[in-house]
């Protein structure tokens, strides 16, 4: 009887077209989506997720692709989006800015001893205001399967004598 490992890891690197189709070579410098996935023998199926918190809300359908593959180990899944090698910080609109400092004033008023926002802060909590692409669900769960697929019919394992 041939004796299958649980034991592996792999590793996928993507990164989409453009939205007008263009491929990414022509298109200038764009987002990078990485998937790593490590697995170790274990009687039960244990995932583990470690996500940005950008890609937190692709957890739910990253767990349903993977159980459905994969039905026992310790599966650790990390995932990760790089902007691109061009990528530009963009100063935030106008409106952000002003929503921001009206939250910061409300919050303050409620808690006098809560800090100020620094500039990192800010320009964080503006990122999806100015034009900063969101992570693409349909690019990521497209993606997911590449590190598995060549693991689900996998090769037995010579048992030592």
């Amino acid at each position: 009887m041939p004796v299958y490992s649980m034991t592996g890891y792999a590793s996928v690197q993507h990164s989409p077209l453009a939205a007008d189709g263009e491929s990414p070579a022509n298109a200038g410098p764009t987002a990078r989506l990485g998937l790593e996935i490590r697995s170790v023998n274990s009687r039960f199926l244990d995932l583990s997720f470690r996500l940005t918190e950008e890609l937190r809300q692709l957890e739910p359908g990253l767990r349903e692709l993977i159980t459905r593959q994969i039905k026992r180990g310790k599966v650790e899944v990390r995932a990760s989006q790089d902007a691109g090698d061009g990528a530009v910080l963009q100063a935030p609109n106008h409106q952000a800015l002003q929503k921001i400092a009206a939250l910061q004033e409300k919050i303050q008023d409620w808690l006098p001893s809560a800090r100020g926002l620094s500039v990192a802060d800010v320009l964080r909590m503006s990122a999806g205001s100015s034009g900063q692409a969101a992570p693409d669900e349909a690019a990521w769960m497209q993606l997911a399967p590449k590190p598995w697929t060549p693991c689900v019919k996998p090769a037995p394992v010579k048992a030592p004598a």
